[in-house]
């Protein structure tokens, strides 16, 4: 029942999101179609709350109290990539609100924030910049074409979760304290690394790197513009959590930093 019920959550859920789109943009449907979708949804509703209940049931009878129940619920029913989509775009939306309060995510005091995303700033603002002309002009075409409220709202949303890939970015710095050191990529990628199994850490400039996070023969790349210039050798392997889950085991990671001089200087100290 488990897996039928995550199925039926991959094809409801969109489903019943077109079906709605559809009716708030003035879409006529027949009738025939309404009644089935609404069947549809229905029916998977019931399933999804038969499945958590059982799953709940089962994790309240195990021994665990009502909220770890809840979460091992949740987990359980709720696909690991879905799970972590939600919370990168979560994340997002927060990183939104450090960005405009100016301040920074995960750096306790005395530890030494590295930033990385001046390289980005010149693409971020640009980004910001589009962004407003876009909307501005897609409103005033749907106004024209009296588009609904609702899905002229929709469409601002999706222009946020764009610029908060930016502002994740700016507010997660990679971050240096007595303890560790914390490799970041925005809020899609966080790695703690013990300051005990760092053998060497030097500055070493690459600008071939392909993908932001990439793991290839035991190397960790987390890049920026195609770019690295840190290189950190560890003592034994650790293992990474790739953004949507996999884990891979890696005894070097290479990151970028605007001041990498700055971040040996750090580690020195």
């Amino acid at each position: 029942m488990l897996r039928f019920a995550r199925a039926a959550l991959y094809t409801a859920i969109p489903a019943e999101v077109l079906l709605v789109t559809l009716l708030i943009a003035g879409v006529p449907l027949p009738t025939p179609v309404l009644v089935a979708g609404e069947t549809l949804v229905m029916l998977v509703l019931a399933l999804e709350a038969v499945t958590a209940y059982r799953l709940f049931s089962a994790s309240r009878g195990a021994g665990l109290g009502r909220r770890a129940a809840l979460s091992a619920t949740y987990e359980q029913l709720v696909p690991a990539k879905v799970r972590r989509l939600l919370e990168f775009e979560l994340n997002g939306m927060v990183s939104l609100g450090l960005w405009v309060t100016r301040r920074r995510h995960g750096v306790p005091p005395g530890a030494t924030a590295l930033s990385y995303s001046k390289e980005q700033s010149t693409t971020i603002l640009l980004v910001l910049f589009m962004m407003i002309v876009e909307l501005v002009a897609v409103d005033l075409l749907m106004v024209a074409f009296d588009v609904p409220a609702p899905i002229r709202v929709a469409v601002l949303v999706l222009d946020l979760f764009g610029l908060a890939f930016g502002a994740a970015c700016v507010t997660r710095p990679h971050v240096l304290t007595e303890d560790e050191l914390r490799v970041r990529c925005g809020a899609y990628f966080d790695l703690r690394i013990p300051r005990e199994l760092i053998t060497s850490m030097r500055v070493s400039r690459a600008y071939n790197e392909n993908g932001m996070v990439r793991v290839a023969d035991g190397r960790l790349s987390v890049a920026v513009s195609s770019q690295t210039n840190v290189i950190v050798e560890l003592a034994e392997p650790i293992t990474v959590t790739r953004p949507l889950g996999a884990e891979e085991s890696v005894t070097s990671v290479r990151f970028f930093a605007d001041t990498p001089g700055a971040v040996l200087q750090s580690a020195a100290a």
